[in-house]
């Protein structure tokens, strides 16, 4: 999931451009948005677990997160990710499917103790492999442009039949947007065909509020339209001056939660509405160490009166 959410970034350029938890400040003290436990995605300190995989998990678990997101991770199998997060005293209740698909993910998700499993970005078909065994990731960002409302059709077909096996598992399938979601096809919004095709029993929706803001949408708007199907929230800020576009970018529009121009108690207040269960914070791109950028925006959310 992270190299291929790193290629989504970088290679998107010509398309989307782009526990040891601290005892002087026990978890149970602090503030948090509608009384909900704070998670990290863990996409948001990749480079630093690369490094350092458990003694990031502890730093996480020390400037204040109780929950993460992970996702099916190569380097790192289950078992010995599951004994990481209890180390650092982490609870990770989803997890972001990889390039293997649905059927690599459920397994990972239960030994590490997950709920949620959560397509990052999904296409209409699974992307296969190429003769080295590798999928060309900069072929495929490159369809994200030329996607139809068709291409949506099937995208939500697939989500409902990778809803099912999740829901066989004793799991749930979860869908996480990105802008291109949000462009318009005949007066028909593509997001707004995901909700309507997708079965809401077998696909529950991720709203990454910063994407949703940059793509033109209000997350507030689709949390009244469509109470309860927001189950979990990516929360990231967008920083002042970038105008929204359901396409591509330039720079790093991406700010720590507090720092940008996103109105977060007007969504807190929404949320439950929508049906919050779990929110992360995540950080696509950084101006300073992405730990940093981290604790900036817990210690935000923990003196957010929502």
């Amino acid at each position: 999931m992270a190299s291929s959410r790193r290629e989504f970034l970088i290679v998107s350029g010509g398309t989307l451009a782009a526990t040891a938890l601290n005892l002087a400040h026990p978890s149970s003290l602090r503030a948090n948005p509608l009384g909900k436990p704070i998670g990290l995605e863990l996409y948001t300190v990749n480079a630093e677990l690369d490094k350092d995989y458990e003694g990031t998990l502890k730093k996480i678990a020390e400037v204040g997160y109780t929950e993460i997101e992970a996702g099916v991770s190569p380097k790192h199998p289950a078992a010995d990710a599951k004994k990481a997060f209890d180390a650092a005293g982490l609870k990770c209740h989803s997890i972001h499917i990889g390039m293997g698909g649905i059927e690599e993910a459920i397994p990972y998700a239960q030994a590490v103790g997950a709920k949620y499993v959560i397509s990052s970005v999904t296409f209409p078909t699974q992307p296969a492999p190429g003769p080295d065994g590798k999928v060309d990731m900069k072929a495929l960002f490159a369809q994200l442009s030329s996607f139809t409302l068709d291409d949506f059709k099937l995208i939500a077909a697939r989500c409902n039949a990778m809803g099912k096996k999740a829901k066989d598992a004793g799991l749930q399938f979860g869908y996480h947007n990105h802008n291109f979601e949000f462009r318009v096809y005949d007066g028909v919004v593509a997001y707004d065909e995901l909700l309507r095709s997708a079965d809401p029993n077998l696909v529950k929706m991720e709203m990454d509020c910063f994407w949703t803001t940059f793509g033109g949408k209000d997350p507030v708007e689709y949390f009244h339209r469509y109470p309860g199907r927001f189950e979990l929230l990516h929360i990231k800020d967008l920083k002042p001056g970038y105008k929204s576009t359901t396409g591509s970018f330039e720079g790093n529009p991406f700010a720590e939660v507090g720092k940008g121009t996103i109105d977060w108690k007007r969504i807190f207040g929404a949320a439950r509405e929508g049906g919050l269960k779990h929110l992360y914070v995540e950080q696509d791109m950084w101006d300073r160490p992405p730990l940093e950028c981290a604790q900036i925006s817990i210690t935000y959310l923990e003196k957010l009166d929502a």
